[in-house]
């Protein structure tokens, strides 16, 4: 049973048809088409239930297309693939009835399939709709996969919902078991730590030593020393001897955070550990052998360095065995919930804390620029000023407060949020303005956004606006 028919219009054919065999493997019926012209046609002759569309090709664009396509079909959902979306082109799309928009260049496995299976969930295509109903043995059940379900995944104490966490915490578990070296990446405050302790505590060196350093919080000549160890009257200050950071953790693990603020010099001695096993405390002729298993994390671009001549390559593959890519707090927003939780259960000193909807609303639309660091410290910081009742949006930040969907539908100001707000907070504000001013009628809301109601049901399922919706214009649940 095919999950739909979808209509694929990219002026670049192997664009097209790359998608169009993507979600053909899926159990989709899709074509490719690059003439708008023809895809219109199309439209004329047979039903789909999806239509995908570029905004800028030859002749006619996108919007144009989704205007002929809808006077064709009012039925169809349309969905616009850009590579230059702006607010102005969000808003025709949305006035002129397209369900969503994509930026190029797209991920029809991580960006389309998830937005067709939302829109589609539950619906037979058109075709099979008309097609007589047939007794069909019984599927088997099947378990579900964890990130199939809406609620948060524990992966040894880590919770979080969002697919591509997940999928890290799932390769980080299975890359514990190995010696193989890691290389976290990420923004500064995107948790590279805690994936790090999550390899370390299901490794088979879990009981072995464990050490920790920040390469970019101390000056090389220290780093040096910290790292690696010195003798006695090695340099000032030298007062004994001491082991260094690999020698303290021999047989088990070192964490080298901010890797890419080690010099060059102090890289060649890495370089040996990860290849010979084999270091020098400063000031020492003596070759002393290590076994450490290495995980590196760095929020900076290394690739780029190599390129400088600040980070050398041989180092760079041999710390790039197994890389982790952390995705900012940004683009995983369903794992707030459970971070906010998990947070307010940390600073709430065992006392049960709610968050009103006008803090939430604000939480959510944040874009977070310092990621998990900067939530924790704005949960802390909200417990500290809220009391019984909850966590109010005044209890925030102030940084986090600005960014309340609540703020432009009180003063009545969509313009003051433009500017810093991502394409997705203003398209929120859109839904919930018009909304706001039909006290919670759909039917009329839509009409404003020149939507069908059932593309305004979709956005607000996309958005998790449904139960806000509820609450606020609970005096009319039927509407």
């Amino acid at each position: 049973m095919s999950l739909g028919r979808i209509l694929i219009l990219d002026d670049e054919e192997k664009m097209a048809a790359l998608i169009a065999r993507s979600l053909v493997r899926s159990g989709y019926m899709a074509d490719a088409r690059t003439n708008a012209e023809q895809a219109l046609e199309d439209l004329k002759r047979e039903k789909y239930d999806v239509l995908v569309t570029d905004l800028r090709m030859p002749g006619l664009d996108g919007l144009e297309v989704l205007t002929r396509a809808k006077k064709l079909d009012s039925e169809i959902e349309v969905i616009l693939m850009t590579a230059y979306a702006s607010v102005e082109t969000v808003r025709e799309a949305m006035k002129r009835g397209a369900v969503d928009y994509l930026e190029k260049p797209i991920s029809a496995e991580d960006q389309l399939k998830p937005l067709l299976e939302r829109l589609l969930k539950g619906n037979e295509s058109r075709e099979e709709k008309k097609a007589p109903a047939r007794q069909e043995a019984p599927a088997r059940k099947s378990t579900p996969r964890a990130d199939d379900s809406d609620e948060p995944v524990d992966f040894h104490g880590i919770l979080c919902k969002s697919g591509p966490m997940q999928e890290i915490y799932r390769k980080a578990v299975k890359v514990a078991k190995t010696n193989a070296s890691v290389l976290l990446r990420g923004e500064s405050g995107t948790g590279k730590e805690v994936v790090a302790d999550l390899i370390q505590k299901n490794s088979n060196r879990a009981a072995k030593p464990y050490v920790k350093i920040n390469c970019g919080a101390l000056p090389e000549n220290l780093l040096e020393s910290e790292l690696f160890g010195h003798v006695k009257g090695s340099f000032t200050g030298a007062v004994s001897d001491r082991d260094g950071m690999f020698l303290t953790a021999n047989g088990g693990t070192i964490l080298l955070d901010e890797i890419g603020e080690v010099s060059p010099a102090l890289q060649v001695k890495l370089l040996r550990i990860l290849q010979q096993g084999e270091l020098n405390r400063v000031g020492e002729s003596q070759t002393r052998k290590v076994d450490v298993r290495v995980i590196a994390a760095t929020n900076r671009p290394l690739e780029k360095m190599i390129e400088t001549g600040l980070f050398r390559q041989d180092l760079y593959y041999r710390l790039n065995v197994v890389p982790l890519v952390l995705p900012p707090l940004r683009d995983r927003k369903e794992d707030l919930e459970p971070l906010v939780q998990y947070f307010a259960e940390k600073f709430g000193e065992g006392r049960p804390v709610t968050f009103l909807p006008d803090a939430w609303d604000a939480i959510k639309g944040y874009s977070w620029p310092g990621n998990i660091r900067e939530l924790e410290n704005a949960v802390e910081h909200a417990l500290v000023l809220g009391n019984a009742a909850g966590v109010r949006l005044d209890d925030l930040p102030a940084a986090v407060q600005q960014f309340s969907v609540l703020t432009p539908l009180k003063t009545g100001n969509l313009s003051s949020v433009v500017g810093h707000a991502s394409l997705e907070e203003i398209e929120k504000n859109c839904l919930l303005q018009a909304l706001e001013k039909t006290r919670g009628n759909r039917t009329r809301a839509a009409r404003i956004l020149n939507i069908t109601r059932r593309t305004l049901g979709y956005r607000l399922r996309k958005y998790g606006l449904e139960e806000e919706i509820n609450r606020r214009f609970f005096s009319a649940p039927g509407d």
